[in-house]
Parts: structure tokens; sequence; C-alpha cells
């Protein structure tokens, strides 16, 4: 029996296995009056409960499950800066003004993230050695050297690697070269998570588990959010459920197309396999279209991630593939067991950016960050509780928009599904890079 996700509210996966303080476990059970509510309590909600907080604003998290339950503690845990798209592509789509804005805000979110960390004492297995942007290909090599010189000339200060170096760092003759940012790092995100939302228990927010709304309206100049049988009144409103949405957050479905990604985690590893992998601690993910990722946790276990969802019918194929993928990469660790197994969701947009969504007079929604969701949940979710407090847009590295949907989301959600899962069943033997 894998340690996958199987009953609703349970946590799953590694990372609750892995020692980490506890978070908030209290079911609301009284009526509030507050100035912020905030519906969600991952990486966005619990950044923008310690920033409210902070600011000595009176602020309630309610959770449907328990904190860190969805994306959040369920995520790799790369703490990279920016987005999956490149800063040309953003000025592209969203225009200098709002561009560059969000490019200069999520270039700092890796410090955010680190800076919390060290302020807030969070034990989550902080690890600043960077990440690696792993070339699959000749072709991703090319598109690493375009990113390379475009993240550079928008300042951050990435560092182009041949193969050489490559198999220095991985300890894997796989790849072709990579990209490596010195500013990002890795974390166990559900203790990073619960971290954030017991700070802000310290600094005056309140915070409620195994308490999922029902609905919430904007009525006589404040907002009435049911949870229950108690209401909470809440001058101002963000829905943070990002892609685990509650049945009240449902309710404005379409927004994003729900992608599934899956991990395997290995025992740890025996000291002299850890002498050559990853000796350096950098998380890493390829150019691949069906994307996969590889880091060690502090323990040294090897953690494989990939596109797909290892609960649904694909599950035995990804679950082969994440087998043939070790061997690939680290034949010596060919026949090493997968201890832990789970998959996550992640909300994906068309355009692959985050969205700020107003709904309602002091209302907001934030969301769609396919699949960085560390540095810019917190950047974004401190931005959000700023601009509610205070009504001022400039806090927003991200325009405000009024209505927003997509089409055929649930159609694409079975594509991507479909296609990882096809793309893992017919993948072949890694071939190596020199």
């Amino acid at each position: 029996m894998t340690d996958n996700e199987t009953t609703a509210g349970t946590e799953t996966g590694l990372w609750p296995a892995t020692p980490a303080k506890s978070a908030p476990a209290i079911a609301l059970n009284e009526d509030l009056n507050v100035d912020l509510a905030i519906v969600g309590g991952g990486f966005t909600g619990c950044a923008a409960a310690l920033e409210a907080a902070r600011l000595g604003a009176s602020v309630a998290v309610l959770e449907a499950r328990s904190i860190g339950y969805g994306g959040s503690g369920r995520n790799v845990g790369l703490v990279n800066a920016g987005l999956w798209l490149s800063p040309e592509t953003i000025i592209a789509q969203m225009g200098e003004n709002y561009g560059r804005r969000l490019i200069d805000a999520l270039a700092e979110g890796p410090d955010r993230v680190f800076e919390i960390i060290a302020r807030e004492g969070i034990d989550c297995e902080a690890t600043r050695a960077g990440t690696l942007h792993l070339a699959h290909s000749p072709g991703g090599l090319a598109d690493l050297e375009k990113r390379h010189r475009q993240g550079n000339a928008f300042g951050a200060a990435l560092h182009l690697l041949d193969a050489e170096q490559t198999r220095q760092r991985t300890g894997s003759d796989a790849f072709h070269g990579s990209l490596w940012n010195p500013k990002a790092g890795t974390i166990q995100p559900l203790a990073y998570c619960r971290g954030l939302a017991r700070a802000a228990l310290r600094h005056g927010a309140t915070i409620y588990s195994d308490t999922p709304v029902r609905s919430a309206e904007w009525s006589g100049g404040v907002w009435s959010v049911q949870a229950g049988d108690y209401t909470v009144r809440a001058g101002a409103l963000l829905q943070a459920t990002n892609a685990y949405d509650t049945a009240w957050a449902a309710q404005g479905a379409h927004r994003y197309v729900p992608v599934n990604y899956c991990q395997f985690a290995t025992r740890p590893l025996p000291s002299e396999a850890l002498e050559t992998i990853l000796p350096g601690g950098e998380g890493c993910w390829d150019t691949a279209m069906v994307m996969s990722s590889i880091r060690l946790d502090r323990a040294g276990r090897l953690i494989v991630g990939g596109m797909g969802d290892g609960q649904g019918p694909g599950g035995r194929i990804h679950g082969g593939w994440a087998r043939r993928k070790l061997r690939a990469l680290y034949p010596a660790l060919a026949d090493m067991p997968f201890e832990h197994e789970w998959s996550g969701r992640i909300a994906m947009t068309a355009d692959h950016l985050p969205k700020a969504l107003a709904l309602g007079p002091s209302g907001l929604s934030i969301f769609g960050y396919s699949g960085r969701g560390i540095a810019p949940g917190t950047v974004l979710g401190a931005a959000a509780a700023g601009y509610l407090l205070n009504g001022n847009e400039a806090e927003l590295p991200l325009p405000l928009i009024e209505d927003y949907s997509e089409r055929m989301t649930g159609a694409k959600a079975v594509y991507y599904e479909f296609g990882a899962s096809a793309m893992h069943a017919i993948a072949a033997r890694l071939r190596p890079a020199r």
C-alpha cells in the first residue's frame, strides 16, 4: 500500500511523515468579527495572515481540512524566483508596467521566503544552495541559454553550466547542461506552511482547521462568511484556495485547469551515494515538456517527481516511469525502493500567469501559480493582505481584474493527464548527454 491521498482531510506523502512542528488544529466554534477573513490555509493564506497580523489587523484563517493540506503540503519544495515564463514573455503578455512589477516582485521571492524563515524561526529544512534547471536535450539547453540571457538582463544572477559541470553537481550524466540560480533553494514545504501559520498566531491571528466555508456574501458594508454553524463577519475577504476549492469557492470554477503532479521518495541514501548525488544540495527540475524534478531531503532521501496523478487511472504508469527515471539517472539506485508516494494539484492558467480577481468590495481571490507556489504564494499573499487592508492597488504586483474564466477546463485537465500518462508510458531510458 502506498502513502497516497485516499481520504479527504488526511495528510499523506513524505512531508507529513517528516518530523515537523504541528499546525493549529481547532475548528471554528464561535461567531467572529475581524478585519480580514482568509479562506484557505496554504502558502498564500498563511503568508497573508502573517502580514495582516504584523500590520495590526485582526484576521481569521478558515481552512477546510488541515493547514497545508492541499498543494502547499504536497509541493516539491523548490524555492525559485519568478515564474515558469521567461521575463520577455511576461512583458509581452502583461505589458511593460505590470510585467516589470511582477518580475521585480517575484525575483525577490526567495529572499522573502528565507527572511521569514529566519525572522520567525521556522524549522523547515531550509537549504539555500540554489536550484538547477536541467537541460534534458540539446533543445532544452538552447532554451536555457535564452533564459540565462533574459534573466541576467532583468537583474538576476544566473549561471549557465555545461554538461560536465552539471554532472558534477547532480551525479548524473543524463543532462546537457543546466541553469543555476544561487538565490534559490529548497525547503520542507509542509513544515514551512505550518511555520507561517504558527508565526501568524504569535502575531495575533486566529487560525481554524476543519472549517469548510459554505458561503460568503457582501452585505451592509461587511462580508458574512458562513462556516458550519458559525458566521465570520469581516471588512475584507481573501480567497486563497488555489487548486483545492471548497464548496463555496467551487461556485467560481472554470478559472484554471487542475493539473496533477506526483512524487516518489526513496529511503535515505547510503553515505557513499550522497557523496556524488546532488552533493551541493540543489533542487532540480528539467526542461522537458512533461516536466520532472529531483531533490534530496534532510535525511538524504531522493525525491523524483513528474507530471501526472499517481492516484488516478494512470497511477501504475506514473509509478513505473518513476522507477525507470531513477534507474536512468542513477543506475546504482536501480533497485532502491520508494517508501513514499503522493500527488498534488496545480492550478494552471492558460497564459501561465497568476491572477488577482476582485470578488466584490474588499474581496480578492489570488490563484493560478501554474506550479510555482512557494515564493509567489508568499509574496502575493502578503501583497494581497496589504491591498485589502488599505485599498491601495499599488500593493499588488498584478492587475486587479473584475472577471476571469477559461473554457473547457475539464477537457484540458483530461488532456494534460492523458499526455503525461502517454509520455510516461513510452519514456525510454535516458541517454547520457556525453
